[in-house]
């Protein structure tokens, strides 16, 4: 049986590092069609910026604050292979050092009308990612997501005002539809019937309640949605063991990206990738919720290995905890013909 749909995972996600040189409209290379695009700045204070190709160029969101919607104009925009980004400082200032983490979508949006609320979806149901723009309506609803599956994780923002950043993860607990995160804050997981109205996703849908930050009437919203697919893409949970011989996660593959958080007490989205850290042991982490520079530090030290990842320290990523993660893959363990990709 085959193991993986994706042979090749930089054709739907990749980590692209570049050094400014303060030209504007510069474009960096990701391998693949970008739709969307996570960046930040690693050696200066400066907000994570996120661009999608429903939002369109230049419409920028920040992972670490409540801000609404902004827009930087002509750039970021979305080019074949890549993006551009503008000369200003904080996306490519000249001798500064940038990452960027881009993902493909499905192209142009199309409407989809399974949900009571009729959304604009790109649905890459190949890889498991959908980006899905709507209007809220201030009461219970239902939107459409495009990926066919259950999504394992969405990431709503209120375009339109200032508000939070609503996470839905399956890994929270047993029922994950009464629990969210923020993507902007520490805060551990909260319990709160009016983000996901108590309801849990479905292979067309996921639920909205009555809450300001996912669902105000009239007020635009942007959602992320992503759904596993072996050997590409896992998110679910583990629990720390304040070790340096640390707890183990099996993937399935190579990561190349980790997000991981703690959900039983306040911590940050701690943010790790193998072209900042292209070797083990890795050290070097960012946060979703902080604009603060790239950290070099033994609490982050963890492996990306040929099957998952192995956590080295006794403290911040595997202290003695429970935590989510996000996981994206270099490289697939077993490739989709069965073979061990370690003996091709």
């Amino acid at each position: 049986m085959a193991y993986t749909p994706i042979d090749k995972p930089s054709d739907y996600f990749n980590t692209v590092t570049w050094t400014g040189d303060g030209v504007n409209g510069r474009t960096i290379t990701t391998g693949h069609n970008t739709n969307f695009i996570w960046g930040k700045e690693r050696s200066n204070v400066n907000s994570n910026w996120l661009i999608d190709i429903i939002r369109g160029a230049g419409k920028r969101l920040r992972s670490d604050t409540t801000n609404a919607e902004d827009n930087l104009g002509a750039y970021p925009s979305f080019v074949t292979n890549g993006f551009t980004v503008p000369a200003t400082l904080s996306l490519n200032g000249s001798g500064r050092t940038f990452v960027g983490w881009s993902w493909l979508a499905g192209g142009t949006a199309v409407s989809n009308t399974d949900g009571s609320i009729t959304s604009s979806v790109s649905a890459n149901t190949t890889a498991g990612f959908s980006i899905v723009s709507y209007t809220g309506t201030g009461a219970n609803a239902t939107v459409g997501h495009g990926l066919g599956v259950a999504p394992s994780v969405i990431i709503v923002k209120n375009r339109s005002t200032t508000g939070g950043w609503p996470v839905y993860h399956k890994g929270v607990a047993s029922d994950p539809e009464t629990d969210y995160l923020l993507l902007h804050s520490t805060d551990a997981v909260a319990d709160n019937n009016i983000i996901w109205n108590d309801t849990a996703p479905t292979s067309t849908v996921f639920s909205i309640g009555t809450g300001s930050s996912a669902n105000t009437n009239t007020n635009n919203h942007i959602s992320y949605c992503f759904a596993e697919k072996k050997g590409f893409s896992k998110f679910g949970s583990y629990t720390g063991n304040g070790s340096t011989n640390g707890t183990f996660v099996y993937t399935g593959f190579k990561p190349a990206f980790l997000i991981a958080k703690k959900t039983n007490t306040t911590s940050g989205w701690g943010i790790f990738d193998n072209k900042r850290t292209p070797y083990n042991v890795m050290n070097i982490r960012l946060l979703a919720n902080s604009n603060g520079v790239d950290d070099i530090s033994s609490d982050n030290n963890v492996d990306f290995v040929s099957n998952g990842i192995k956590f080295r320290s006794s403290a911040g990523w595997n202290a003695s905890a429970s935590y989510i993660y996000m996981a994206f893959a270099e490289n697939p363990f077993v490739s989709s013909t069965g073979i061990p990709t370690t003996a091709r």
